[in-house]
């Protein structure tokens, strides 16, 4: 028997269609920022194997001496992005949704099986709940991202005013790496969410969108068998289909 039920609070939705815009356009002004001195690559003394980036990329994307443009709305969009995280982290601690997310002891390894699994390494069945483990490790991992990019975000921003933070990470020079890390960082999380996202399908994809997912339920236990919580789905049911 397939139920509907609840599966992301609305504040949730919002707090995640805020962040994805404005994260990206972060990432998109950081660029423009980031032409006027792109000093990064991967390699060794003078052998480089990647550099970030090179200048055709600039070029496509129109780049170049953006700097000013780039600054300004980097400025911006930085408060719309502390004040979603903000409002986020203290709707997850008094909502109790951090229940949800928090990393228990048995995340780590239940990770391993989840990456197995979505390799097509393993035909063992994953848990069914709201997050698995592979999950709140990812979540609860890009929270602390947010607040490091903040605290170095800063630290670059204002090395003189913030003085103090600018030397506790290392100073302006790490601090910078660090920030361009995290930024790194967020890409390849988008990368990976959004090839999630098209991999669980439709009804995955929906319950970000409306709230609600559809479940199967064994019709004698009322337990659901697959969605994204265990135990009893008669508390959070709206309705049910044959």
């Amino acid at each position: 028997m397939k139920q509907l039920v609840e599966k992301h609070p609305l504040a949730i939705r919002w707090f995640h269609w805020v962040n994805f815009p404005v994260l990206s356009l972060m990432i998109w002004s950081g660029l423009w920022i980031y032409w006027a001195n792109d000093v990064y690559r991967l390699g060794w003394g003078n052998t480089t194997l990647l550099k970030f980036f090179p200048q055709s990329f600039y070029e496509a994307f129109n780049i170049p001496f953006q700097l000013a443009k780039g600054m300004s709305w980097h400025f911006v969009l930085m408060w719309v992005f502390f004040l979603n995280g903000l409002l986020y982290v203290l709707y997850t601690l008094f909502s109790g949704e951090w229940r949800y997310l928090l990393p228990t002891r048995h995340s780590f390894k239940e990770a391993i099986q989840v990456v197995l699994h979505d390799l097509g390494m393993s035909k063992k069945p994953l848990p069914v709940r709201k997050f698995n483990g592979a999950q709140q490790i990812a979540y609860t991992s890009v929270i602390l991202m947010g607040v490091g990019s903040v605290l170095s975000g800063l630290a670059i921003y204002k090395p003189v005013q913030f003085a103090w933070l600018t030397q506790l990470l290392g100073g302006y020079e790490f601090a910078r790496i660090i920030h361009f890390a995290l930024t790194i960082g967020y890409v390849l999380f988008f990368v990976v969410h959004i090839a999630q996202v098209v991999r669980a399908g439709w009804n995955n994809f929906r319950a970000m969108v409306a709230g609600f997912e559809i479940v199967e339920v064994d019709p004698t236990t009322h337990e659901i068998k697959s969605g994204p919580t265990s135990g009893p789905a008669a508390d959070a049911s709206l309705s049910s289909t044959k």
